[in-house]
């Protein structure tokens, strides 16, 4: 059985529906990429994944259907959402932001032990934790949100737009964590992306979003080499 599966999904703000009955799956311990151009149905697939926007169809996870579930419901079952804009509380210090983090935990010992592993990852965490958020660079802010999202022990995080507006050799050194964290402790990532290539070289699987509907879904590797996808997206 799937980590994730989500089968006929719909979602709509208000009368103006913007998923068409998508299918999505997330395997166990899994790095799944979705891709698609801006207004294509990226966010909102990962707002209706986590119960912030009205969705209907259903959401299976590890078998629990999700759908109709409020968002801290949601989070306390193991997915974690990393919102486009990082969604760092700038006025609050690095460590307040992952104390935030860690809201579903109330074992002090557990806490502070997914804190020390959070930070091996991010070690500059350390000496930044009394410093606000919205004073750390943007790429800072995007590791302190991932870094928050991690402390709650998720066992699916998805991610939306992580390299929007960062310099290439940021994004790079995301991804190389993100990869290390799946690897080393089996979180699975739904990856919601602009940015197709890099996407694809993290991902084992890719799902192509326009305007609501998959167009095209498939190991990454296949997708990297598809006409169609190389034209309107990777650009050769």
């Amino acid at each position: 059985m799937a980590l994730l599966q989500a089968r006929g999904l719909h979602a709509k703000y208000g009368e103006s529906e913007v998923l068409h009955g998508i299918d999505v799956e997330v395997e166990q311990g899994s790095i799944v990429a979705l891709l698609g151009a801006n207004g294509s149905g990226k966010t909102t697939t990962l707002r209706a994944l986590t119960g912030a926007v009205r969705a209907s169809g259903s959401v299976l996870f590890e078998g629990k259907d999700v759908i109709g579930l409020a968002p801290e419901e949601i989070a306390r079952l193991g997915i974690a959402h990393v919102p486009e804009g990082r969604g760092t509380l700038g006025s609050f210090s690095v460590r307040e932001n992952l104390a935030m983090g860690a809201y579903t935990m109330r074992d002090k010992k557990r806490t502070k032990a997914r804190y020390d592993k959070i930070v091996a990852y991010f070690p500059w965490l350390v000496e930044r934790r009394e410093q606000p958020a919205g004073l750390l660079s943007g790429g800072e802010q995007q590791m302190l949100a991932i870094a928050r999202a991690l402390m709650m022990e998720p066992r699916l995080v998805l991610l939306d737009e992580p390299s929007l507006g960062l310099a290439p050799i940021i994004v790079k050194r995301i991804f190389e964590i993100l990869r290390t964290i799946n690897r080393e402790d089996g979180v699975s990532i739904l990856l919601a992306e602009q940015d197709a290539a890099a996407a694809l070289a993290l991902a084992g699987q890719a799902y192509v979003l326009e305007t609501g509907r998959i167009a095209l879904h498939g190991p990454s590797a296949d997708l990297a080499g598809n006409e169609r996808l190389r034209k309107s997206y990777l650009g050769y």
